[in-house]
């Protein structure tokens, strides 16, 4: 196969493998309130339907992207749409609220192989004149499967029941596989021979997931324990990386390479400020506002679908100027955004206003991932590319994990572990308030954080 041919397949492939999960991740919110009804679940346990796929991201994309460096980009991306499919059959007939958790966290995992592999695929056979395009067209696909989750999500959750949103994943992840074994015959790997680090994945898991189970389960004094002992867990882990002569994260990048460690501190901002939002408003929209799965998918879909429009455009403008300054641009667009629905969201909110705030978001946060991916990837050596990737996938979902704790925390905080029902509507709303004005803050220290990076080259930011 040619080199163009070559990244033409590569670029459809990943562009197809980042629409899925973003689908299956935005078109389960909208099925939260039914699934909540038919299995009795609280808000904070609906929040882990959605928390389990994230753990389960945060925990194996690291490790796995720096596997995929040894033994082969395309084998593990192959094998995680694998398992993306098959979990998301088991997602579909779960016997309890707890099976489907369990299930998601399996689907989760296959996610972490997608997402901690596909930039890095792009990656390597782009070259930096051409990556902020091709990165554009991925996150454009993450987008479009973010857009059309609420409408799609909403229509099937309405006619054919929540089940048919996992059930629609089975076919498509498993055509992706076999176009994946079609039509990419090479294989992609940077670090062949070196060794991997058990030691320190291990650490690196057990750590993630004391820290997210204790957060979660704030303010309660188990809660605390698991999250003073996740913490330790992540210091231990950073020393253990420091003594390693293979690990799965070099640690030193982030001392070495000011770009890549503030380039990812904002990416963990921006998802921590902005993920929960959809969640949150899910559940406003079909409890306080009555309103159907199909018609709370049509007001959640202003964000997304802008994000879509204009992720190519900034894409290419963080190929031809300071990544730094788009993306600071777009965190401060996306602070205004959540201050205005912080100060506006009540009983009587329109649902016009929603839309509104939604769509400048969308803006806000199109200007700011794109060229931020761009500055982080663009930052490393080649042989580095797979645990770059596997770190802003990282990022994302550790900045994820953190939004929905905020989230939970707050609902457990101000209404209990009880339903959202009309007697608890009150203390619901005071929750949201409470969630968005904390976003707001992190968004303005997010904003920062990207600034302080500095200025650097077209593409991205020269290493410092």
């Amino acid at each position: 196969m040619c080199e163009a041919e070559s990244k033409k397949s590569v670029l459809f492939i990943a562009t197809v493998a980042a629409f899925l999960p973003a689908f299956a991740n935005s078109a389960i919110n909208i099925a939260l309130p039914p699934i909540g009804a038919e299995f009795g679940m609280d808000a904070v346990l609906l929040g882990w339907v959605v928390t389990a796929h994230l753990l389960a991201m945060a925990v194996f994309m690291l490790p796995l992207g720096r596997a995929a460096d040894i033994w082969g980009r395309k084998r593990f991306f192959t094998l995680g749409m694998g398992v993306f499919a098959l979990s998301s059959l088991f997602c579909a007939f779960p016997s309890s609220g707890s099976a489907l958790i369990i299930f998601r966290f399996f689907q989760g995992m296959g996610s972490a192989m997608i997402f901690g592999t596909a930039v890095a695929l792009l990656t390597s056979v782009f070259p930096p004149g051409e990556r902020g395009r091709a990165l554009g067209i991925n996150v454009t696909a993450v987008y479009l499967g973010l857009s059309l989750g609420p409408f799609l999500g909403g229509v099937l959750t309405e006619y054919l029941g929540w089940r048919s949103i996992f059930l629609l994943n089975v076919p498509l992840g498993l055509g992706v596989v076999l176009l994946t074994l079609r039509e990419l015959k090479g294989e992609w790997i940077e670090a062949a021979g070196e060794r991997f680090d058990w030691t320190g994945s291990a650490i690196y898991a057990l750590a993630l997931v004391s820290t997210v189970y204790g957060l979660t389960s704030l303010p309660s004094a188990t809660g605390a324990g698991f999250l003073v002992l996740g913490l330790a867990g992540i210091a231990a882990f950073g020393l253990v990386e420091l003594k390693s002569n293979s690990p799965i994260l070099n640690v030193r990048i982030f001392r070495e390479n000011r770009v890549f460690a503030l380039s990812n501190l904002a990416s963990l901002i921006s998802y921590g400020a902005t993920f929960a939002v959809a969640f949150v408003l899910t559940l406003y929209l079909q409890t306080v506002k009555g309103l159907s799965p199909l018609h709370a998918g049509f007001v959640l879909v202003a964000q997304p679908a802008v994000q879509t429009v204009l992720s190519p455009w900034a894409g290419r403008l963080s190929d031809r100027m300071e990544a730094q300054a788009v993306a600071s641009g777009g965190m401060a667009l996306t602070a205004v955004g959540l201050l205005l629905l912080a100060l506006g969201l009540d009983g009587e909110t329109g649902v016009g206003f929603i839309i509104a705030v939604l769509a400048l978001l969308g803006v806000g946060f199109a200007f700011f991932s794109t060229p931020n991916t761009n500055a982080i990837m663009s930052s490393v050596e080649k042989r580095e590319y797979g645990v770059a990737s596997g770190m802003v996938g990282t990022m994302r979902s550790l900045g994820m994990m953190a939004s929905m704790a905020i989230a939970m925390t707050s609902f457990s905080v101000f209404m209990g572990r009880v339903q959202v029902t009309p007697e608890v509507y009150p203390q619901f709303l005071e929750a949201v308030t409470a969630v968005l004005s904390i976003f707001v803050v992190l968004c303005v220290v997010g904003v920062f954080a990207s600034l302080a990076r500095g200025r650097g080259g077209k593409g991205g930011m020269r290493r410092r």
